[in-house]
């Protein structure tokens, strides 16, 4: 065997090594991959929920500023800015000298008033001229009976006519003071009567100013008049406090229950009516959605309507109400409220998940034929909680990939499986 034959020679087994390994390369590039699992429901039709959506945002409904009601200097401040207080709570005191004072000096001038209607009703003017009237009759009885005593005895020579003259004149003189003593009774009567009454009416106006003063000095006392989370102050301790003031010194937000206002259509309200009536509306319970799209776990119920539609936008402002023990919810914030508005039945649903939206036309993946990936498109309806009610494109049996779709394309075999819950 020559050199050029033996190089041959170990060359062939080379050679068909590399074809068989050509050959088990091209087998690998020609195989097709698996097909992708992708996770599906079977539609059935269905009676479900209707729910509508609505812009909403929480407010305080009776919150409360909290002013000075008499001038003071703030001498202590109770409560720390975001607190939650009771009603009745104090906030702040003011310096109440100047109030008990006054309300000493009522006091007094209470007591004299008093005095002097006790002394009124006791009427003592009025009876010592009742006495001097008693006095002067029974003078002028005596006198009566002198005059009538010596007429007879001046008749028969028996007394001086002199002695029945002074007697008469006595008379005469008697009768005079009797009628003025009446006429002073009269009108010590009715002074007295107005000294009585002036003196009520004072006793009832010191009655009066002493309530004041107490008022007032109650006033210098700040105290919460509702219950709830209380802002920033805007007074400091040895600050001036005003009645007149414009700005109030906090405020007071009360948290539980919040409230909350959204408006509907028109058409939406009539339905509302429709379904449930006016008085049943105030009793079907809401959903509130809050920004982070988590649901909040008290439901609402409506509360207040506006009595007039916006004639600018055609809609409706309501006022609903959820309890809110743990004041987790504050006024100002934006939401979405969710209200069943209506029964459907014998719908088909599919998850909002499984509904992608292209040049505004809504289609879902389904398992075609030979099990590989079909689109639909849909017209949708409304949606019911987490799903769209689907109107067409859709039949009962159709199976909809719901998981799986970020790389699937049309027409590419599925290995379809049940969704799990």
């Amino acid at each position: 065997m020559n050199k050029r034959t033996a190089v041959l020679v170990s060359v062939l087994p080379l050679a068909a090594f590399g074809l068989a390994g050509c050959g088990k390369s091209s087998a690998v590039v020609n195989a097709s991959p698996p097909p992708a699992q992708v996770s599906v429901i079977d539609l059935e039709p269905q009676t479900v929920p209707v729910y509508a959506e609505y812009a909403a945002q929480t407010f305080a409904r009776d919150a409360a500023e909290i002013r000075g009601q008499v001038d003071g200097y703030v001498r202590k401040r109770l409560f720390q800015t975001g607190d939650n207080v009771k009603a009745g709570d104090v906030l702040y005191i003011l310096d109440q000298r100047p109030y008990e004072a006054d309300v000493a000096k009522a006091q007094g001038d209470l007591s004299q008033s008093e005095a002097n209607a006790e002394f009124a009703q006791k009427q003592v003017a009025l009876l010592q001229t009742e006495a001097d009237l008693a006095q002067a009759e029974a003078n002028e009885v005596k006198a009566q009976q002198d005059v009538d005593r010596l007429t007879p005895l001046v008749k028969a020579d028996a007394a001086a006519q002199q002695d029945l003259d002074a007697a008469t004149a006595q008379l005469n003189a008697n009768k005079a003071n009797v009628n003025a003593r009446k006429a002073n009774v009269e009108q010590t009567r009715l002074s007295t009567r107005n000294q009585i009454a002036v003196a009520a009416g004072q006793v009832k106006a010191n009655q009066a100013l002493l309530s004041t003063a107490r008022l007032n000095l109650e006033y210098a006392t700040i105290v919460a008049p509702i219950g709830g989370r209380i802002g920033d102050s805007t007074v400091q301790v040895g600050s001036l406090v005003t009645k007149n003031a414009i700005t109030p010194l906090t405020t007071i937000v009360p948290l539980d229950p919040i409230w909350v206002r959204f408006k509907v259509s028109e058409s939406d309200y009539l339905t509302f009516l429709k379904q449930t009536g006016a008085e049943d509306l105030r009793h079907s319970p809401l959903e509130l959605l809050l920004a982070d799209n988590s649901t909040f776990p008290a439901q609402g119920h409506v509360q207040d309507a506006s009595n007039q539609v916006d004639p600018k936008t055609g809609t409706l402002e309501i006022q609903a109400t959820f309890s809110n023990p743990k004041h987790e919810l504050l006024p100002g914030q934006f939401g979405r409220i969710r209200v069943r508005i209506r029964e459907r039945k014998g719908v088909l649903l599919v998850p909002q998940r499984a509904v992608s939206e292209l040049q505004g036309a809504q289609s879902v993946m389904t398992v075609g034929p030979g099990d590989k990936a079909q689109p639909r498109t849909l017209v949708l309806g409304e949606r019911s909680g987490a799903n769209w009610i689907v109107e067409q494109g859709l039949k009962p049996g159709d199976r909809v990939i719901i998981d799986g779709l970020a790389t699937l394309r049309p027409g590419a075999p599925v290995n379809p499986q049940p969704l799990k819950n």
